[in-house]
């Protein structure tokens, strides 16, 4: 191993790195950084290395898996350093990379914003209102219906714990051009939702085209404000909307890439909270699937693509598939009773799964691996992004996996 003291932080690396100054002693305190070569464009940005085998694989989707990382030896130092979680990597090939080096998490109660107020949005509200108030400071609104905000903010001011007024977050209607002046910005707005009845199958593929002219907007909007916040696409299609966000903010007036937007692990798509949560409601209803409850996993989208694994250890490939297609077609379920499916993913996707990631607990999202944002186990460190790492994932599983990545890249 090498080490480093490079603008005023401490580097290991597995190979000699030039031009970052002479070799110092191994380091035993405080946060480590690993620079890794990467693509500047689809490799991850930054992330907490929970494993060693990341530093000579760090982008794809072998991370998950630490029986197909390669083995890397390391010394005793770094050893401690990756147990402790004080050991992040770093994509040196991306623009600005250094500013990682010395950037500080906030402590602290965070401010979140939210963008649409339409069904989705008001019961992902309440749910942050109620359950929020350990890490949530305040909650920002905005819609294009000042009628809708003006409602919402009356009627979240008259939710309160008596003689405790205080225990909620409070909610305030602000303008578009603040709506970047906050920690987690929740991407809730959509166009062109079918009605029920359609005849639609892919309602979110259906929405995509619209939505993603949306997202470009307002990650426009973030690049301007030069946001350094968590970027939390909720709309469908989640999957591909997210990575649309971390695109476009990262091209200039001309369409050109520059890497000046959001970085990728300022971006997470919030649906699979509700996939995850299906497949438990199928689990609790029928024992041939209870294995899910104790020992199961979700990856992939929101959608096409999903799967679950109704176990890790003694993963059954056709139990699995059964449980993923009740699972993805849960919603069409929900519309052939005649509703909008909307409540259950406002609340397991949106603001439950938006409270675990401000409180750094593991929760499904999708998170960029592989050049697309694919749906695994993640949570929030002080070191950084950590993505589950699993001892092994059977192959037929794998496969699938590696499918989903695959349409996501067709996808966008």
């Amino acid at each position: 191993m090498y080490y480093y003291h490079y603008n005023g932080a401490n580097l290991v690396s597995l190979q000699p790195l030039d031009g970052f100054g002479p070799e110092t002693a191994p380091v035993t305190e405080g946060r480590l950084f690993a620079p890794v070569a990467g693509d500047p464009v689809l490799g991850r940005g930054s992330f907490r290395v929970s494993h060693p085998g990341q530093l000579a694989a760090p982008h794809g989707l072998e991370t998950l898996d630490a029986s197909r990382l390669p083995s890397v030896q390391i010394d005793e130092a770094a050893a401690a350093v990756i147990a402790e979680g004080r050991l992040t990597a770093v994509n040196m090939d991306r623009p600005g990379w250094e500013a990682l080096l010395t950037a500080a998490p906030k402590a602290g109660k965070k401010r979140v914003h939210i963008l649409a107020i339409g069904d989705v949005g008001s019961t992902l509200l309440t749910g942050l209102k109620l359950l929020g108030g350990d890490v949530i400071s305040s909650i920002g609104i905005c819609d294009l219906s000042d009628q809708i905000t003006a409602r919402w903010e009356f009627e979240m001011g008259q939710i309160a714990l008596p003689w405790q007024y205080d225990a909620f977050p409070e909610v305030e209607v602000i303008p578009p051009e603040r709506l970047f002046d906050c920690d987690m910005f929740v991407f809730v707005a959509s166009k062109g939702i079918p009605p029920v009845g359609s005849g639609v199958k892919d309602v979110r593929m259906y929405q995509f085209e619209n939505n993603a002219k949306i997202v470009k907007h307002y990650a426009k909007m973030a690049r301007q404000a030069h946001f350094q916040g968590l970027w939390c696409a909720v709309s469908d299609p989640v999957d591909p909307l997210a990575k649309t966000a971390y695109l476009e903010s990262n091209r200039d007036d001309d369409g050109n890439w520059d890497g000046q937007g959001l970085r990728p692990e300022q971006v997470q798509g919030f649906g699979l909270g509700v996939m995850n949560a299906r497949a438990a409601y199928y689990a609790k209803r029928d024992s041939r699937f209870a294995s899910f409850l104790s020992e199961g996993r979700s990856f992939g989208p929101h959608g096409t693509g999903l799967t679950i694994a109704n176990s890790i250890e003694h993963y059954d490939d056709a139990l699995s598939q059964e449980l993923t297609d009740l699972t993805v077609t849960a919603n069409l379920k929900m519309r052939e009773i005649g509703f909008k499916p909307y409540v259950a993913p406002a609340l397991s996707s949106g603001a439950l799964s938006l409270l675990l990631t401000l409180r750094g607990e593991w929760h499904c999202g999708s998170v960029f691996l592989d050049g697309i944002y694919m749906g695994v186990r993640n949570r929030y460190t002080p070191a950084g992004i950590e993505t589950e790492v699993l001892p092994h994932i059977p192959d037929a599983l794998f496969g699938h996996i590696r499918d989903a990545a695959e349409h996501l890249k067709e996808v966008l």
